[in-house]
């Protein structure tokens, strides 16, 4: 019998999971794309919906080829059971929905990707609940931020946009000591589960955008939630069910399960790639700082060498230009290889503004006191040769005055 524990993590992201195999025994799972499922007889579609018994009901509620990309990456977490979603900010939003009502509070650190600080800010504070944000990495203000109704902690393991690395341990711990009932939730996208695995840190739910590393092609748009098998089950009979409804189809699932098979490879690779272009940049006179955490330049660059796996930091950075919004947008305009699109994670090298694009739910005044400028931009580091990727940087680069 298959144990995981035994395994790898190479070996796990390919085998784990995987169902015994029926009827001609396909070596790849087949595609289950059906929307529903026939019941043997009335008493068993009853036992179903009452949970009284195991089995599939509806593709909302669970799919062969979701449940097992989901248990999957599950044990690449270290979690008891996952569940996928229909996008990142379908499994934020489903665990959210699932656990809060009127009269909870948030604590949340205060770099946070657009769309969530759009949620904590102007979304679920129309319904009662309260929201406070601090930096995660002063431990004395996440101290004494949490109450005795804080519902969750919640935090990117590597913040959006900027790479601040979070103590997950000892945040974690900090608020365990002030509310043991405060749920620990984690957004691992940009690091994935190769990296860092939130729950071995003391984090209770981890969520992933899988649309960026854990699938890797820039094909599909999907999410996860990793926890207890109980948690899970919650969640998906009311978050998923009844709340969001942001459930994924069967043919993504396996898109996402074939792209997982290669997480290890290209993760690697991601990160080579990147701590040159990091280094390159670093030492560019157009460049006024860069945020990767495998330079010793970054803040927390000892903290990332101790929570992230060792040498591998990921294909994430930005950097700020010494130039304005506007010389900023022509750099931006005239890159060749690197591609002018939002997210990450994929084989193609990808740059943002977040400014104006992923972080425009933030005004110019927070952006400033977060020390997100104007002149600052994201990349996403691909699979191409990395001297080709630098000789595009370089070239618009160079085309920057830069006052002596």
């Amino acid at each position: 019998m298959y144990n995981p524990e035994e395994m790898g993590f190479s070996t796990n992201q390919i085998h784990a999971a995987r169902p015994e195999p029926v009827g001609p025994a396909p070596l790849q799972s087949p595609i289950y794309q059906t929307s529903t499922y026939i019941f043997e007889s009335t008493q068993q579609g009853a036992a179903r919906f009452a949970l009284e018994e195991p089995g599939y009901i509806y593709t909302r509620l669970h799919n062969p080829n979701a449940d097992e990309v989901a248990a999957r990456i599950a044990t690449l977490e270290g979690g008891e059971a996952g569940m996928l979603t229909g996008s990142g900010m379908g499994a934020i939003l489903s665990v959210f929905w699932n656990y809060l009502k009127a009269g909870d509070h948030i604590l949340s650190d205060s770099t946070l990707y657009g769309c969530t600080y759009a949620f904590l800010t102007t979304g679920v504070t129309r319904f009662g609940v309260e929201v406070t944000f601090v930096d995660f990495n002063d431990l004395e203000a996440v101290r004494k931020a949490v109450r005795p109704n804080t519902r969750f902690a919640y935090c990117e393991t590597a913040t959006n946009p900027d790479l601040k690395v979070i103590d997950i341990a000892a945040m974690s711990k900090t608020v365990k000591a002030a509310n043991p009932d405060t749920l620990v939730m984690v957004d691992n996208t940009f690091t994935s589960s190769y990296l860092v695995q939130p729950i071995k840190l003391g984090a209770d739910i981890v969520v992933h955008s899988v649309t960026k590393y854990l699938n890797g092609h820039g094909d599909v748009i999907a999410g996860a939630i990793i926890s207890t098998a109980e948690r899970i089950k919650d969640i998906t009979y009311c978050g998923l069910k009844y709340m969001t409804g942001a459930c994924i189809g069967p043919f993504d699932s396996f898109l996402i399960g074939r792209g997982l098979k290669t997480l290890d490879i290209r993760m690697d690779r991601h990160s080579d790639n990147a701590m040159k272009v990091a280094r390159f940049l670093e030492g560019h006179p157009a460049v006024r700082r860069v945020c990767y955490p495998g330079l010793e330049s970054h803040p927390q660059h000892e903290l990332a060498a101790r929570e992230f796996r060792p040498g591998r930091f990921g294909g994430i950075m930005s950097f700020e230009l010494k130039c304005d919004r506007e010389r900023t947008s022509e750099f931006a305009n005239g890159l060749k290889l690197c591609t002018l699109a939002v997210s990450l994670g994929d084989a193609i090298t990808l740059i943002e503004h977040p400014a104006s694009m992923t972080h425009n739910t933030y005004t110019i005044e927070e952006l400033a006191e977060l020390g997100i400028s104007e002149s600052l931009l994201r990349l996403s580091v691909g699979l191409e040769d990395p001297d080709d990727i630098i000789a595009d940087l370089k070239r618009e680069l160079d085309k920057i005055e830069v006052e002596a």
